[in-house]
């Protein structure tokens, strides 16, 4: 079988479109762009996004990184919270915020993916409905959506759920042949071809 081709450096790469049709770690992303003299904070795909606003434009200045400023000055540190305390636009999950969830909501509280999206989404709503939320996530056997950028946690549900005599192991196995091929769509979901990827690499 014809053996697939090697993923390039990323440095030789300068078109947004190659760039994108390769997986990434975040340290990679974040390297180049401070090779290139471009700004390194933020998540991935923000990297992703600078990096590839640069090929396209050569233009170091990208619009994602002027966010606009928070109007609260609401203090989520160390202010007194009670359930009619409205979500801000300066929210933060502090050791306050779990603090109060605990005490006056479920003393199990902890914070996971799903409630700090919906506290992020939620802007304008009360402490009081976020508990209400918390407690409807805590007792519904319905998985929390996985974000579009966690492409290894949407192949290894996929994987394992196509797989089901097979587990995270082999999930991690394919994951890293699969991730180390390009992807016309910028992203590496699972296919049950991927079991014969032992056999071209």
């Amino acid at each position: 079988m014809n053996k697939p081709p090697d993923r390039p450096d990323i440095a030789a790469i300068t078109n947004a479109a190659e760039l994108r049709r390769w997986y990434w770690l975040k340290s990679e992303l974040a390297a180049e762009a401070r090779r290139l003299g471009l700004k390194v904070g933020g998540a991935k795909f923000t990297l992703l996004d600078r990096l590839c606003h640069f090929h396209e434009t050569g233009e170091k200045r990208w619009s994602g990184d002027h966010a606009p400023a928070a109007n609260s000055r609401f203090d989520w540190g160390s202010a007194s919270l009670a359930s009619e305390t409205v979500i801000t636009d300066n929210y933060r999950n502090t050791q306050n915020v779990r603090r109060y969830f605990i005490e006056q909501v479920d003393p199990a509280f902890k914070f996971n993916i799903a409630f700090m999206d919906w506290m992020r989404e939620n802007m304008g709503k009360t402490l009081g409905d976020a508990g209400d939320f918390w407690l409807q996530c805590k007792s519904s056997s319905v998985k929390a959506a996985i974000k579009p950028h966690n492409q290894f946690n949407q192949y290894a549900q996929d994987f394992i759920a196509d797989n089901p005599d097979l587990g995270m192991r082999e999930a991690r196995h394919y994951w890293a042949l699969k991730r180390a091929l390009p992807s016309e769509t910028g992203r590496h979901c699972y296919a049950r071809s991927d079991l014969d990827l032992d056999d071209k690499s």
